[in-house]
């Protein structure tokens, strides 16, 4: 059985020390099992499905996060079955150390729902929901401390330049997901985590708004402006379930939400460079859309 445990001295597993980010080749020397391997646009997904775990890489040789699965769930890397090692936090089982401590919110952050802990610089996210864990993310303690947000960071300035006007908001979503996410060339990069903290006018509780699209949220990436001179950097849109900007609009998301479906490609008219779409949050009408505007399109 495969043992995780998190102490004042060491993270190990299997009696194996490790800090992060971790070479994939010692991680598989220290799963021991087989892992499959799924390559995205911009990032590698390491599934070890029948240990339960999940790695996330950005170049596909270090490992900057752990995800112990504990619900099966149905993204085409998702893992078999759900994990049923140990994991140890401070010599005492996670579970019951959450179990004991969940109503005091077992967190780290003020104003985090979902739970967190830190120790010897690694962060243990707790996705729960109601009485049980769903997952436990397992990354490096950013040093950069989430409870110090600027005041006015996820205040939307108005722009002294020309913008985009989108009628499609599941399009623009695509659009957001390249010059935030991938590009950076939009700032600040939404964090939802950080937001819910930050935001001032009412507390939002993760835990128990994170199945459904929370207003607040979505109203900021409609808000969002866009500028024009920005338009040139689309080459090509690529939607995935597990892309960042669905991530921040859907906490417990599981892959087949249609909220956010583009329903008409009249938008990829305002991007001259856009030569590629792999879409899947579409209605089907906008395949044949995109390819009749010589958009090389396709389903993922």
């Amino acid at each position: 059985m495969i043992k995780l445990n998190l102490s004042q001295n060491e993270f190990k597993i299997n009696n194996v020390s490790l800090s992060f980010p971790i070479e994939i080749e010692i991680l598989r020397k220290t799963l021991v099992h087989t892992e499959r391997v799924n390559k995205k646009k911009h990032n590698t997904i390491y599934t070890w499905d029948e240990l339960g775990i999940l790695a996330y890489s950005k170049n596909g040789k270090l490992i900057e996060s752990l995800s112990l699965e504990f619900k099966k769930e149905h993204f085409d890397f998702s893992a078999k079955q759900i994990f049923k090692g140990n994991f140890l936090f401070e010599n005492e089982e996670i579970l019951t150390y959450y179990k004991v401590n969940k109503d005091k919110r077992v967190k780290l952050f003020e104003g985090d729902s979902s739970g967190a802990l830190v120790l010897n610089n690694i962060s243990v996210w707790f996705d729960s929901n109601k009485n049980y864990i769903e997952a436990i993310e397992i990354k490096a303690y950013e040093s950069s401390s989430i409870t110090e947000i600027p005041k006015d960071k996820y205040v939307i300035k108005k722009l002294d330049e020309e913008q985009i006007t989108f009628v499609d908001f599941g399009f623009k979503l695509s659009i957001i997901q390249e010059l935030m996410y991938n590009k950076k060339l939009i700032k600040p990069k939404f964090d939802l985590f950080e937001f819910v903290i930050w935001y001032p006018k009412r507390e939002i509780d993760l835990e128990e708004e994170g199945y459904e699209p929370i207003k607040e949220v979505t109203k900021y990436f409609k808000d969002l402006p866009i500028p024009k001179r920005l338009a040139s950097e689309i080459t090509e849109i690529y939607q995935d379930g597990g892309n960042d900007i669905y991530m921040q609009l859907l906490r417990f998301g599981e892959g087949w939400e249609d909220y956010w479906d583009i329903e008409s490609a009249k938008d990829a008219e305002q991007f001259p460079n856009l030569k590629k779409a792999v879409i899947c949050y579409a209605k089907e009408n906008v395949l044949k859309e995109l390819n009749d505007m010589g958009i090389k399109s396709s389903w993922i």
